[in-house]
């Protein structure tokens, strides 16, 4: 089993910033394709999870946190049921407690439409 933790702040910016690649270096689309959905698709070949830690960025926009996650369930490269149990939102700190909130609110929001 392959679980991999990615953090925001270390493996990608501590200034994550817009939706598309058009909207900068650090955008949700770059996150998502280049970090996220690699990691995914790793974890879906063996049996893993893979956690996305929130913590230790300055800050980040609906647009980034919308098309991270909702924009992942979009794509359909994955099962909703896969997602929803292999797909962790994770904030140690309590300054992201909200900021978790409103990613798996993102992310359910589509789940629930596909």
């Amino acid at each position: 089993m392959a679980n991999k933790q990615i953090s925001i702040a270390d493996d990608f910016s501590r200034y994550p910033a817009g939706r598309t690649r058009r909207d900068g270096a650090f955008s949700a689309e770059k996150f998502r394709d280049d970090i996220l959905v690699p990691a995914l698709h790793t974890a879906h070949e063996n049996g893993g999870t893979v956690t996305v830690v929130l913590d230790g960025v300055y800050g980040y926009s609906s647009s980034f946190l919308e098309e991270t996650f909702g924009g992942l369930v979009r794509l359909r490269l994955f099962d909703p049921a896969w997602l929803r149990k292999c797909l962790i939102i994770q904030a140690r700190d309590p300054i992201y407690a909200t900021i978790k909130i409103d990613a798996q609110q993102y992310l359910a929001d589509e789940l629930a439409a596909a």
